[in-house]
């Protein structure tokens, strides 16, 4: 079977990196940098890299095909001036980029989520806008294509106040992207592109997270150990639970999220080696971003451990 790729070198597993990335590190070299919104199969990032080896170029996407794809055709053609990371967008320009030092972002033919109940899919508000601008080097710039008329319209709307100018160029096909080939052969004659550039900086921060509390408890009883969710702004949801009485270890599927970072984890009690207490903790190797919602979890966690204790055993930790 031939190989789908054939090196990892290019893919950053961000949760396990200093955050925000040193860039200029990772390139090994002080250059501008551009960064691609949703890089499809990597058609536009891969050719812009190729034409451009004197810059560094980052890609963001979700799906996991659309990265392996663009894997192959960087390795073809042996570029070393690219990275790809499979994160949010907002995730990634809130915790991995520094304000002032992206160059230029794109993002071409994003999904216009045109549902109501898919809204909050929607990328591209004022807030996300403003985030852009805080990222982007003085004089640095933002495209965005769409062949979608409402979606253009909605996006417009969203820029005053967000310290970026914007200009709104009606054009041919001239991206050679596979959504571009898609509508064109049904029939989509003019694209729109949206050319943004920033005009007065605005100060977002880079996020903060925080030092997870390890919490501990004396005595530990699976059967009755049954944790209660939270909900608001800081949603915490128990998914799963396994415990193997034999290695005195269990483990809590979480999911956790918070505004700009929803999370998949497995909170860990285990034993101590010492035998006289438990440790509430996340598990390693989840990759897990330490920040409030997980402290929630685990807080919830140690709360549920404490309820399900005999009560003439003693609360501790």
């Amino acid at each position: 079977m031939r190989a789908r790729y054939g090196t990892l070198e290019c893919f950053l597993p961000w949760r396990q990196q200093t955050r925000p990335i040193p860039w200029e590190e990772e390139f090994e070299a002080q250059r501008p940098l551009e960064v691609e919104i949703g890089f499809g199969n990597g058609e536009f990032l891969v050719r812009r890299a190729g034409a451009n080896p004197e810059r560094s170029f980052v890609g963001l996407e979700m799906k996991w095909g659309s990265i392996r794809r663009a894997l192959r055709r960087i390795e073809g053609l042996g570029l070393r001036n690219v990275r790809l990371l499979q994160v949010d967008a907002r995730v990634a320009l809130h915790r991995l980029f520094r304000p002032r030092t992206v160059d230029r972002f794109y993002s071409l033919f994003p999904c216009p989520w045109p549902k109501g109940r898919h809204a909050h899919h929607r990328l591209f508000g004022s807030d996300f806008l403003v985030l852009v601008n805080s990222r982007l080097t003085e004089g640095g710039s933002f495209l965005i294509v769409t062949d979608y008329a409402p979606f253009r319209d909605g996006i417009l709307k969203n820029v005053a106040g967000t310290g970026l100018g914007c200009r709104l160029q009606v054009e041919s096909a001239r991206h050679d992207t596979k959504y571009e080939r898609l509508w064109l052969s049904q029939g989509q004659q003019e694209f729109y592109e949206l050319h943004f550039w920033k005009e007065s900086h605005r100060q977002v921060p880079v996020a903060e997270e925080s030092d997870l509390e390890t919490h501990f408890i004396e005595h530990f009883q699976a059967d009755r150990f049954h944790p209660e969710g939270l909900r608001g702004q800081i949603t915490v949801e128990f998914k799963d639970f396994l415990y193997d009485p034999v290695r005195r270890r269990a483990m809590v599927g979480v999911f956790a999220s918070e505004p700009g970072l929803a999370q998949r984890f497995w909170v860990e009690i285990a034993l101590q080696n010492e035998g006289n207490r438990w440790a509430i903790f996340p598990a390693p190797g989840t990759g897990v971003v330490p920040v409030l919602s997980v402290q929630r979890a685990l807080e919830l966690v140690h709360r549920a451990c404490r309820r399900a204790m005999p009560e003439n055993t003693s609360l501790s930790g």
